[in-house]
This record gives structure tokens, sequence and C-alpha cells, in this order.
């Protein structure tokens, strides 16, 4: 169901948008016809089974069976609730979202209010504050401008218990609100403490901008923690957020590969020099969420972590988090800094454009994967070789099936020296295609309903007839009178328009399912309008006999028993045909 959103809005946000267009910058299309194909990315395959229609503005995976609209996609492509998924189409396609805050009891905006006040607040004490000379004199030392602090809207949280919570119930925002967003807490006395004081604000932005947490860093290097997150609210998710992705989309330009380092002023020191790509987990290990969030936005992506031995911990956490992901076309590299570096001290001492030429030598995640096995397993020894296979095996069956994992089990081989490798099949079962022209051509209503969701134009043939009643106790039929009105009263009413209306219904369901229905040859050759005729003429025959005695009534059961009109024979379809006629009277 549209939930908040007015649906004339949905159908006018549908009408202006090309589903092909909005799969194709996330998923490469190839055309087939009449209608696009990939690689479903919501599965591993290696043939191509995801099909788009552009007809219907709808698309089908034959192995898994993933369908749906554009909304639908972002949604699962991007992990976006309706309202996001809603939101990102409507930017654009140049539509303003209408306003519906206040609506939904269970919104997270009163949370959203406190995070943008509390983001503001900080911003405003690092240009006002009587305290802000400690927190602008760390930010030279650590060489970053007051250019770049704007860009990432870098703010104070200066000393004091209450600063932030008392600006901030002044302007309206309730001591609940912002407990729930993280802000303060309540000590044992039940006064209210501001979670963040005396420190460098770094704000944890969501993919469209908003603050949705924070990050504090100590003035002071006797504070501890150095560094301080928000704590885990509705809104933000420490396994799945990054620090600095938000400002990397919005770069000019393509962007050609993210590179994943360690901490906030890493990323922001490595913007400073030029290099606006850059991105860092939230003080935690690589998730694979982490990693495929990333992978929705490039299909490069270098991890640069410190030399030492809690950097190469932190490498190999990420390979592993990274390899279960690792389709064909994307790419991963492992860049070492020299121990007593990170991104920022090295940066800052070298430039930019030697810290790129670093960025180049990074390596290949096969060769970082192999050169790691090796320093546990001797492949010179026939031991050796053999705790190499052993090590990598488990490893290499994480990846999807694809040519990558055909590559890295020869890789193995040679590493080895196998004869062969045997790898077992991949953990992740892909579901078989399933014939649904055979579940949808069961009922002559199924039928028509397929037949008029892939041509709509069908509509205009039931308004001349009297055989659909709205008021029908059977379900199937009350559904293509509802269709069938709608389509009328809405002559360019698309059909992803059309299934949203029915979103999170059982309706729903079934219509999505109708709607994967294509004809077996083109569509020039396939006589809808007869075959549509045909069904509407059975269903005003059986309302009739329903309604009286009839001595054709047998007969026609049994033919309608026969599955469609699409199934009997010539001769059996006149008769159904003339059966259907209405009586004089």
């Amino acid at each position: 169901m549209a939930g908040r959103i007015p649906q004339e809005f949905l159908d006018q946000l549908l009408a202006r948008t090309d589903l092909v267009e909005v799969i194709n910058i996330r998923v490469p299309l190839r055309r087939a016809g009449r209608d696009f194909i990939a690689c479903c990315p919501f599965h591993a395959e290696k043939t191509p089974s995801f099909s788009v229609s552009p007809q219907k503005q709808f698309y089908y995976c034959f192995g898994c069976g993933a369908h749906g609209t554009a909304i639908s996609f972002l949604m699962s492509y991007e992990r976006l609730e309706f309202l996001d998924a809603v939101e990102d189409l409507a930017r654009l396609a140049g539509l303003e979202l209408p306003n519906t805050s206040g609506q939904n009891p269970l919104s997270t905006q009163p949370l959203r209010d406190s995070l943008t006040q509390a983001d503001r607040f900080f911003r405003q004490q690092l240009r006002e504050h009587p305290d802000r000379q400690r927190a602008v004199d760390y930010l030279r030392r650590r060489g970053l401008t007051g250019q770049i602090a704007a860009t990432f809207g870098i703010g104070y949280a200066p000393s004091g218990w209450d600063n932030l919570s008392r600006a901030l119930r002044g302007v309206g925002i309730e001591a609940q609100h912002l407990m729930d967003a993280g802000l303060v807490h309540r000590d044992e006395q039940g006064r209210l403490r501001d979670r963040f004081r005396d420190r460098i604000i770094f704000p944890i932005r969501d993919r469209r901008g908003r603050a949705i947490a924070f990050g504090g860093r100590a003035l002071s290097d006797e504070v501890t923690p150095k560094y301080l997150n928000s704590p885990e609210t509705p809104l933000f998710h420490k396994g799945s957020e990054l620090y600095g992705l938000y400002e990397a989309r919005i770069r000019p330009g393509v962007l050609p590969q993210l590179l994943v380092v360690e901490g906030y002023l890493d990323v922001v020191a490595l913007a400073q020099h030029g290099i606006t790509y850059a991105v860092a987990t939230l003080g935690t290990a690589t998730t694979a969420e982490h990693v495929e969030r990333l992978f929705r936005t490039v299909n490069t992506l270098i991890f640069c972590f410190d030399g030492d031995r809690a950097g190469r911990a932190a490498a190999w956490r990420a390979l592993l988090a990274t390899l279960p992901l690792l389709r064909d076309g994307r790419q991963v590299g492992f860049l070492h800094l020299p121990e007593g570096d990170d991104p920022d001290t090295l940066i800052r001492r070298e430039g930019q454009a030697a810290f790129e030429q670093r960025l180049t030598q990074a390596m290949p995640l096969a060769d970082y994967l192999f050169a790691e096995l090796r320093l546990q397993a001797n492949p010179d020894t026939l031991t050796g070789r053999a705790q190499l296979a052993d090590l990598a095996a488990p490893l290499l069956e994480k990846l999807p099936e694809g040519h990558l994992r055909d590559l890295m089990a020869e890789r193995l081989r040679q590493e080895a020296q196998l004869i062969n490798t045997r790898l077992r099949p991949h953990p992740v079962r892909t579901a078989q295609p399933v014939d649904h022209h055979l579940r949808l051509t069961r009922t002559p209503l199924r039928k028509a309903i397929a037949l008029l969701l892939h041509r709509p134009d069908l509509a205009r043939l039931a308004l001349a007839d009297d055989a659909i009643r709205i008021d029908d106790a059977e379900p199937g039929l009350k559904l293509l009178a509802e269709l069938t009105r709608a389509l009328n009263a809405n002559p360019g009413l698309s059909i992803a328009a059309l299934l949203e209306r029915y979103r999170s219904t059982r309706e729903g369901s079934i219509l999505e399912q109708l709607a994967q229905w294509r004809p077996e040859g083109p569509d020039e050759d396939y006589q809808f309008e007869a075959e549509f005729a045909d069904i509407l003429s059975y269903l005003r025959r059986r309302d009739n006999l329903r309604r009286r005695d009839d001595p054709d009534k047998r007969l026609l059961e049994t033919l309608l028993r026969r599955s469609t009109p699409r199934t009997l024979s010539a001769e059996e379809r006149e008769t159904l045909r003339n059966l259907g006629k209405s009586k004089k009277v």
C-alpha cells in the first residue's frame, strides 16, 4: 500500500520513472528482444535470468523469483524503506515529495529533528563558542582548513555537562527524544548529561546527507576513550554505516573507486589533499553490510590499513567479509602503509600524487589472500602444499558462482601444485527456474488479469460488457472489475502504478505473479482481444447460470473445467462463445 503517500503522487511518479534507467545505472543491462536482461543482483548466477520489461515497468528473475517495480527494486537493492525509495525516485523525476510528516505515530521524525538540531548546534559552537580556539587549533595542527571542516560539517562539543541538552530543550526538543537519539543520558541522580563533551564532532550522515549519529574525538589525549560514537538507534546501525560515503558520492565527476580507511581524520585529511573518495568504518571491523553498500556505489574497492599488527588483522577481516560478495566485475585491492604511518600522516608528508601512486600498487585480492596463506603453509613442501589447499578451499567456497570462483580455484591448483581442486558447491542455494505460465493459466480469471496487465488497453472491452460485477462474492472477479475500472478511468495509468496500489496486500502478491506472464511468441501473433473477449463471454454466461437454471449449464461447466478457452479446440471455443451470448427474452 502507498502508506502516507497520496496515490495520485505515486501514479505521477511512476509515470515519470523509467525502470530500465533506474536499474541500468546499478546493474548493467543488455537488450534481449523487447526486454532487457542481466545477471540477477539478488542471487549468484553465471547465466542472466534477470529480466526487465520496459513495457510493464516490471522486473522479474526466473532464477530466484525476485520481482517488482522501481520502488521495489530500490527497496531491495539499496535496502531502503518504502518512503526513502519514493523520495529517491521523486528527486530523480524532479518532483517534490508531499509533506506527510506527523501522520505516522511510529515516525522517526522526532529523532531526526533532534539530530538535525544537534548537528546545527555543534557547527555553531565551532564558530562562536568562547573556547572554540582550542578546537580550531587542533584542526589546524592536523592540517585541516576551515573549508574542509565545513565540507564535512565538523563541529565542536564544548566542555560542560549539559550545553547541548539545555540548548535543544530551549528550542522545544523533548528530553526523551534527545535520549532516544543517543545525544544525552541520565546520571545516577536523574540529571541529563551530554554524551559528547570537549570533543571535535564528526557528523555521520545517511545517503541523503542527514545527520544520523556523531563521532567525537577528545581534544585531550589523556581523555578516554579517544574516539566516542553515538549508540545504536532506530536510525543508526554501526555495522552498516560508513563515514564519508555521502561526501564521496556527491563529489563532482565519476566516482572510480572507494578507498576504505580506519578513522574519521584519515577521511578528512585525504579529502583535504584531493583524495575525495575515502570512507571509514566507525571503529568496528568491516562487515558484509559495509562491503555491499560500497559495491552498490562502485565496482572497485581498496582497503588501506596501517602496517602494524592491528592493521593487518583488520585487512584480513575485510577480506573475509568481501569474499561472499565478489561477483564477476567487482575488484578489490589491499594497501598496507609503512608501520607507524596512517593515511593522515602519510598524505601530509608525501602529498596527493605520491599517495595515489601507492594506490596503484595495491595488492589484488587473490595475491593478498595467497600471500597471507603462504605465511601459514610452506608450498615448497608436500605437507605445506596440502595445508595450503586445506586453508584456501573453505575461503574459496565462500565466493559466489561465477568466473572469478573458477579462476581462484585454478590459482589454488597452481599454488598447491594440485591436479585438481575439490571445492564444494556454493552454499547459497540458487533457485531453479519455474514455469509460471502453467500456474497463471490455471483459471480463466487469472488469465484475464494476466492479459490485462500485459495489454492495459483491453480494459475498454470490459467497459462495454456487463459481465463483471463489483459486488460478486468471488475475490478474483472483484479484482478484475477494480482493475478494468481503474484503467478505464485513468487511460495513462502504468502497470507499475497499478501494482503499487496493491502493495503489501494479498491481491498485490497475486498481481505481481500474474504480471510475470508473457505470450510465448511475438505480441503481434497473439490474439489478445479474442482471448480476453472469450473470457468475458464465459464470465457473463457463468453469471447468468448462477442466477437461473439452464439446460446448457452442464456443458458449460465441462468446458470451463478445461482451464482457459485457449486450451480448447476450435470447435469447443466456438461452442463456449455461443453459450456465453446473452439470450433474448
